[in-house]
């Protein structure tokens, strides 16, 4: 395993269905057989495993995405690598985000891009269904807005290429983040 003195927080947004967890899973492999100590943070396993009293109102939502940030901070800070893969649909929150990881180690916004059109037709967990039939509120990009980053670090498009492609493109990204920081590997 390398040691680094400070990891990397990568926060991919985008769409339910768009590709986050996909691409953060195959970086984090890549990474690992690289030698990198790296953790992903999924929302649906934070909410599960840390977070379990997380709602979906905007308020719950801000709350949630912050304690998600403290996390993803303190394993940076620790020489780990972090890939964290949560829809985070409001900038204000995402800028929330960035202050409390920026004040000690490097950031990352990844804009996973994919029209609402390809998520519904995606739909792996029958969600983008259920919303449309009134069955789930605050339903990001149905009854709930996803406001698109303005100026994200990366953007990786899953219609253009494929979740191999952009996973490699994640990795190219931390590992030049990385590289800004002056961590040491060992």
């Amino acid at each position: 395993m390398r040691c680094q003195d400070k990891g990397v927080v990568a926060w991919l947004t985008g769409l339910p269905a768009s590709g986050k967890t996909t691409i953060a899973s195959i970086a984090a492999e890549r990474l690992s057989s690289m030698g990198y100590r790296v953790e992903v943070l999924d929302g649906d396993w934070f909410r599960s495993h840390i977070d379990p009293e997380a709602g979906y109102t905007r308020e719950e939502r801000a709350r949630h995405l912050r304690r998600a940030a403290w996390v993803a901070r303190l394993l940076a800070r620790n020489g780990v690598i972090v890939l964290c893969s949560f829809i985070s649909p409001y900038r204000d929150v995402r800028a929330d985000v960035r202050r409390i990881i920026e004040e000690d180690v490097p950031f990352l916004e990844v804009y996973v891009r994919c029209p609402l059109e390809e998520c519904v037709r995606r739909d792996p967990k029958g969600l983008y269904a259920r919303a449309l039939k009134g069955e789930i509120r605050n339903f990001t990009g149905i009854s709930d807005p996803y406001e698109e980053p303005e100026r994200p670090d990366l953007v990786l498009d899953t219609v253009v290429r494929g979740p191999e492609e952009n996973a490699e493109e994640l990795v190219s990204a931390v590992l030049r983040a990385m590289g800004a920081t002056g961590s040491r590997a060992s």
